[in-house]
């Protein structure tokens, strides 16, 4: 079953608003066995939204719009879609009903304009809205469904999840759709892909593998469908078995979780407690690892030395050290880690330091040149990387890595 979603406003295509209804929507239909396979941002204009939806209505079994449906002039998707399915707009009495209790617990008086929120093609089906004062219409025309909701997310998403889902699955029958996702890190997606290849050749025709690669790490994930759900399962598990046998060091969770919180899991399992010394990451490790709620339970605090004079009055990294070796090496974030962990207390210790670039570089240590330190009460060990020519994704990687660094120790 093929679904296209259309989202309508200038402010998509300007780039003022960044659209992430149809990121939002494409995951509800592909956990519904619903294939996406066309996507099309529209501008507010009568005749681009025809146009749009008479391709659409020759290709898509399922039609999904968002954006128009507001009070104001520009919002023009009602009366567009009744001109494509030659109908008009009625007053719908209930739908009115409904905005007036909402002005009226508000203790707002209700506008022209806001009556118009009840005006709806004659043949639309209503899609309530219990998020906001615009409803969202379902049609039913020539063996295709035509969904219109409001563009603002957090509408459209109550309305999709309440509404919309419940009418699909009435009116289709879905196959049994299994999704598991392996999160890895420390390797990329080439790499990656070569360790793998030959599970991935041997796989059935009804099990799919995505690769989805962001910086510093990759997702892999496994897609079943099929009738006999248990099956699936069955099917699935064998796969992902033979997966971690081949790459069990890469994969640091599944599902939709961060690095940050599977080291703070294993922080809390082992009742350990961390702290970071950051030169350039500038902070944004701490950042990254207290992003998990209840950090508060193994993260002791962090270092900023930035400049060589903090490192050597705050982490007491030896005048020596930097002059014969330099704040960008071995022995500087060896001196970081352990001197964090002996101010803080903690059980570990994490330090970096490196050279973001864009300047700075030398041919001893090219721009990307990071350290990464760790210290515990038995082991102290450093390991040098190049994380590439550009600043932001360095420092994103470098915290990565100094996480993934962590988890493996913690593992052991």
């Amino acid at each position: 079953m093929k679904a296209e979603i259309i989202t309508i406003g200038d402010e998509l295509l300007l780039g003022q608003v960044i659209d992430t209804n149809s990121a939002w929507l494409g995951q509800e239909l592909n956990a519904l066995g619903i294939h996406v396979h066309y996507k099309t941002a529209v501008s507010d204009d009568e005749q681009a939204i025809l146009d749009t939806l008479k391709l659409a209505s020759n290709r898509s079994s399922i039609i999904i719009m968002t954006g128009g449906l507001g009070p104001t002039r520009d919002d023009i998707t009602k009366h567009t879609l009744c001109r494509f399915f030659n109908t008009h707009l009625v007053l719908n009495q209930d739908v009115l009903s409904f905005v007036k209790e909402i002005f009226t617990k508000r203790n707002l008086p209700m506008l022209e304009s806001n009556n118009q929120q009840a005006m709806l093609p004659a043949i639309a089906d209503v899609l309530w809205n219990r998020s906001g004062t615009a409803p969202g219409m379902w049609f039913d025309q020539n063996n295709t469904i035509y969904i219109s909701m409001p563009g603002v997310p957090f509408e459209m998403k109550t309305i999709f999840s309440e509404e919309v889902i419940p009418k699909l699955k009435s009116r289709f029958s879905f196959p049994a759709i299994i999704h598991r996702t392996l999160q890895t890190c420390s390797i990329g997606e080439s790499f990656l892909a070569k360790k793998i290849e030959h599970i991935e050749n041997q796989l059935p025709s009804n099990i799919k593998l995505a690769y989805l690669p962001a910086v510093g790490s990759v997702r892999l994930r496994f897609s079943a469908y099929g009738n006999d759900e248990i099956l699936l399962k069955e099917s699935l598990n064998e796969i992902i078995a033979k997966v971690y046998n081949e790459i069990s060091e890469y994969i640091y969770a599944e599902g939709e979780v961060s690095l940050s919180e599977t080291i703070g899991k294993l922080l809390k399992a082992k009742g350990k407690t961390l702290a970071t010394a950051e030169s350039c990451t500038g902070g944004f490790l701490a950042h990254q690892i207290t992003l998990s709620p209840g950090s508060s339970a193994y993260f002791l605090g962090s270092v900023i030395a930035y400049h060589n004079s903090i490192k050597q009055n705050e982490l007491h990294v030896s005048s020596t050290t930097l002059k014969e070796h330099g704040a960008v090496s071995e022995a500087c974030v060896l001196e970081m880690a352990q001197a964090i962990r002996k101010k803080t207390g903690a059980d570990y210790g994490l330090s970096t330091s490196g050279i973001a670039g864009p300047d700075g570089g030398t041919d001893a240590k090219p721009v990307g040149t990071v350290w990464i330190g760790f210290a515990s009460e038995t082991k102290s060990f450093a390991k040098v990387f190049n994380m590439g020519d550009n600043r932001e994704r360095t420092i994103l990687r470098t915290a990565l890595m100094a996480m993934d660094i962590l988890r493996k120790e913690l593992i052991d």
